[in-house]
């Protein structure tokens, strides 16, 4: 059996997703949840900061030469060498309010390219992981099984999902997205992690977000990669680090680039 480079990472990644769930699950709905807002509003609860914590107490003791970034502690991403990036809690929002949709994603970078992602939902019974050269996978009730994109080469048949509409105004244009959905068969907002793990899954064909921080998408680049996908900014470019994201089946790529193209102003 050929054992792959990014393994023995991938195993420490899944614990540190066990570790992560135990806090999440525990302080889910909890009466006494702290909520804080960041200086850019967006909220922050003690399950956030308390998964950061542990996740980085982890990596301490199993990898102290590698070096840490995380949403709530800080840290650089495009550091040299080894970066582990997390994001605690991705859907604060969901968490705070009580939707179960919600996730702690946690990314192994090497110089700069992300090589292993793993994407943790409890409530909703999920696992999403992959490393370089080894696939993407998942795990829910109904087992553990490797996944693909779809084969949809059509815009005109494809499904294509965001997060705040609002969102387009501020950071990029609405007109272009909604564009994008207009050339498209349906529109959803599944929204944050969940709406890229679904085009890894074949599910969605087209994801795709404005405005994001690299801790959002480090793992998910590397699922929607290994599942026969592409990702890449709204510039086209194929970092993390871009400050959009568009995860396609690859086949639309190019299409969604165009239709997203900037639209002059009104």
């Amino acid at each position: 059996m050929t054992v792959l480079r990014y393994s023995v990472d991938l195993t420490l990644a899944q614990r540190l997703a066990d570790a992560a769930d135990a806090i999440t699950t525990s302080r889910f709905r909890a009466l006494d949840l702290s909520v804080d807002r960041k200086p850019d509003r967006t909220p922050v609860t003690d399950a956030d900061t308390a998964v950061e914590d542990a996740v980085r107490e982890l990596l301490a003791a199993e990898r102290p030469g590698d070096a840490v970034a995380g949403e709530e502690r800080g840290g650089s991403t495009t550091a040299a060498g080894r970066v582990w990036v997390v994001d605690p809690i991705d859907g604060t929002k969901n968490f705070l309010r009580g939707v179960p949709v919600w996730a702690t994603l946690i990314a192994l970078v090497e110089d700069g390219t992300p090589v292993v992602g793993m994407v943790s939902a409890p409530l909703l019974g999920r696992r999403w992981w992959a490393q370089a050269e080894g696939g993407a996978w998942v795990r829910d009730a109904a087992g553990e099984r490797r996944t693909m994109v779809s084969g949809v080469a059509a815009i005109g048949d494809a499904t294509v999902s965001t997060t705040d509409l609002g969102s387009w105004v501020e950071h990029h244009s609405r007109d272009a997205y909604l564009r994008l959905v207009d050339a498209c068969w349906e529109s959803r907002a599944y929204g944050d992690f969940w709406q890229h793990c679904l085009v890894a899954e074949g599910a969605l064909d087209i994801a795709v977000e404005p405005v994001v921080s690299p801790w959002d998408v480090a793992a998910v680049r590397v699922l929607v990669s290994e599942a026969g996908g592409r990702f890449s900014d709204l510039s086209g470019a194929p970092g993390f680090d871009g400050g959009s994201a568009l995860s396609t089946n690859r086949l639309l790529h190019d299409t969604a680039l165009t239709l997203l193209g900037d639209v002059p102003a009104r």
